[in-house]
């Protein structure tokens, strides 16, 4: 068994040199198409923040993820955020519609995307005003000075043009006039004028891949393959590549170009991976580990549908999709396709779990095992869909009517959705339950290097259907009762719909332990409810203890810092900076959410001070605070954006009395 790789383009291999396919074909186009390698002129530098910005439709998070794939190729060691506009399609021009996409590339192991852009690419001035602030003084501004006419300034707000009022004279500003010379690139070769604008992203990839020594070959390769059904736009979009790459080579524009080393590997086969494409990977390795037929009934719904569309590629792994007309009827399928023998997945997003919560009670009541992924974002209702948040997680734990107690598992990482997908699975089956997998808006859209791991070393999922009778009368006759449960998982037994001698029957009323006969019995349901609790939190017995990052070993530190899902990478790279300070601070990350790993109690109560970053107002806190009786203190951010290492740098330093150490400028790209 091998999770799919979808785009071989994006794979690389650390054992030997990646070998790219294909070739720009046309002679006319090529640059001396040799990748351009290290340069005597080149600065070598350790880590580069860049964030493209532009218009909705400038083609932004193309640009990126393609300045991505290729920096994984190197290999440098990557962290990306796109980062996209509510609505659908913003006005033109307009701050609302800005989209953006940052990457942090390294020499060196990093974790997050980094804070402060090195490097600004502006596509118009709404780009150039909705990020500025963004830009350290000193930084570098790569700006279309051809979008900056005075319709264009007046829509982002601009009295005079920035690039002529002296406003950025505290950057390093390169004004290009990206869309004329794309359109003077473009010009003979057939593509209309207003066809031919739409290129400009591609001017500024290359000129970004000339400043940062980029191999081309890759995205020339990668343009001939995707645009292959219409020769003008491929021609086009290789024209623009090749003039931004060749006006950083002849401008005399820049002082020096920037090379960054590969960065160390572990030998292996390696893909830039997508949160939402490395879970829709773990639900395939999940129910082929329990030999189970997957089945995903979704409604599309951002930032989740990415999974639906990823899933609906793998039909040969045994997957079916539902695209159903609602939430509702999404999680009633896939409880039904899990009564009928599959491993039941249903999608969502903050709005969907609302409305799943009823199926989710009744997959409760009927035992069953249930995948609900839930990818956060701002809410509450519709809030800002494309924007992300933790805020999902009390929802999850305790949002279902009557006593429904369900696990919670959490992703941390792009490629941890791989794993956590395969636990949340693993859960689900073995313990007859619906389990929530928590994502969110950053996870699912972010990518990094994911070395592919050994499938056929996965621990199979133990479905253990029922193939006979489990129950003898007073008079020793044989029948199948659906609520004879296992001693150590307290799971029930599960028999697949149609095996002969064991017809029985499920429902939404409570039913009698064992016999699952309708009981209203008041003594049969407090021990059903308690049951159900038991059942839970006995899934803390086959999960990992909690493990302390404390070098001192566990308590030593004055400080424990308790992350969960997406803030992992920050707070991990924020206790890595304070102890390069020479001060002591730990850390613990949880994974499971509901039940707590055994001895986290034991691990919280050897700490005076204890933070909790999350993306919401306290919702772990609360939990921590019920659970233990722990004093923990609050560091809440819902601003729809991922935290920075800085910011939990200062959290620590301040609770450490340290908080002058804290440097007045923003060093973010340092998240080693």
């Amino acid at each position: 068994m091998t999770p799919p790789i979808t785009n071989e383009a994006d794979r690389v291999d650390t054992v030997k040199d990646e070998e790219v396919q294909g070739e720009p074909g046309d002679p006319e186009l090529d640059l001396a198409l040799s990748p351009p390698g290290p340069s005597e002129e080149a600065t070598e530098v350790a880590k580069v923040v860049v964030r493209f910005a532009g218009d909705s439709g400038d083609g932004m998070q193309l640009t990126g993820s393609r300045f991505t794939a290729v920096s994984s190729a190197i290999p440098n060691d990557i962290a990306t955020l796109p980062d996209f506009p509510a609505e659908i399609r913003a006005p033109a021009g307009t701050l609302a519609g800005v989209s953006s996409f940052q990457i942090q590339f390294s020499s060196s192991d990093i974790l997050t995307p980094g804070g402060m852009p090195d490097v600004l690419v502006a596509m118009n001035p709404a780009a150039l005003k909705a990020h500025l602030s963004d830009v350290p003084l000193g930084g570098t501004l790569v700006v279309n000075a051809d979008a900056f006419d005075t319709r264009a300034l007046g829509k982002a707000g601009y009295e005079s043009n920035p690039l002529e009022d002296g406003n950025l004279k505290a950057y390093r500003v390169y004004a290009v006039p990206m869309t004329s010379l794309t359109l003077e690139a473009c010009k003979d070769s057939g593509v209309k004028p207003r066809d031919a604008e739409r290129s400009k992203n591609f001017f500024a990839l290359g000129l970004l891949s000339w400043l940062y020594t980029r191999p081309i070959e890759p995205t020339f390769a990668w343009i001939e393959k995707r645009f292959s059904s219409a020769e003008m736009v491929r021609d086009a979009n290789l024209r623009a590549f090749r003039a931004g790459y060749n006006f950083g080579d002849t401008a005399e524009m820049f002082e020096t170009r920037y090379e960054v080393k590969p960065a160390p590997f572990e030998p292996g086969v390696y893909t830039n991976v997508a949160g939402n494409t490395a879970l829709a990977w773990g639900l395939v390795a999940g129910a082929r580990l329990a030999r189970m037929p997957l089945f995903l009934g979704s409604y599309p719904i951002t930032p989740a549908s990415d999974i639906l569309h990823e899933l609906a590629k793998l039909k040969a792994f045994g997957v079916k999709t539902f695209q159903a007309e609602d939430e509702i009827a999404a999680a009633g399928a896939a409880l039904g396709a899990s009564y009928g023998g599959s491993l039941g997945v249903t999608t969502t997003s903050g709005p969907g779990i609302d409305l799943k919560a009823e199926t989710i009670g009744l997959a409760v009541s009927l035992e069953l095992p249930l995948v609900i992924v839930d990818v956060q974002r701002v809410g509450p209702s519709t809030g800002i869909p494309t924007k992300t948040e933790q805020s999902d997680l009390l929802a999850c734990v305790y949002g279902r009517h009557g006593e429904a107690p369900a696990p919670v598992v959490a992703i941390k990482s792009p490629s941890h959705a791989f794993e956590a997908a395969i636990e949340a699975c693993r859960i689900a089956v073995e313990y007859r339950t619906p389990v929530y997998l928590l994502s969110d808006g950053y996870v699912a859209n972010s990518t990094e290097p994911w070395r592919l791991p050994d499938v056929d070393a996965l621990a199979p999922i133990e479905a253990a259907f029922a193939t006979g009778a489990n129950h003898a009368d007073e008079e020793g006759r044989s029948s199948y009762w659906p609520y004879v449960r296992d001693p150590h998982t307290l799971a029930r037994a599960w028999a697949l719909p149609g095996t002969p001698g064991l017809e029985h029957r499920l429902g939404g009323l409570e039913k009698a332990d064992g016999s699952g006969e309708v009981s209203y019995d008041p003594a049969n349901h407090a021990a059903m409810v308690l049951i159900r609790q038991e059942k839970v939190d006995a899934v803390a017995k086959s999960i990992p203890p909690a493990e302390v990052d404390d070098p001192g070993g566990i308590g030593s530190a004055p400080v424990l810092a308790v992350s969960w899902g997406s803030t992992y990478s920050a707070v991990l790279a924020g206790v890595r900076r304070v102890r390069s300070r020479g001060l002591e601070a730990a850390m613990v990350h949880l994974v499971h959410l509901n039940p707590f790993p055994e001895n986290l109690g034991e691990v919280l109560a050897r700490y005076d001070r204890i933070l909790v970053p999350e993306m919401n107002l306290g919702q772990l806190s609360e939990l921590l605070r019920a659970r233990y009786l722990v004093d923990v203190q609050r560091i809440t951010k819902v601003e729809g954006l991922p935290f920075r290492a800085s910011e939990i740098e200062e959290e620590i330093l301040e609770a450490l009395g340290r908080g002058d150490l804290m440097a007045k400028e923003s060093s973010d790209g340092a998240d080693t």
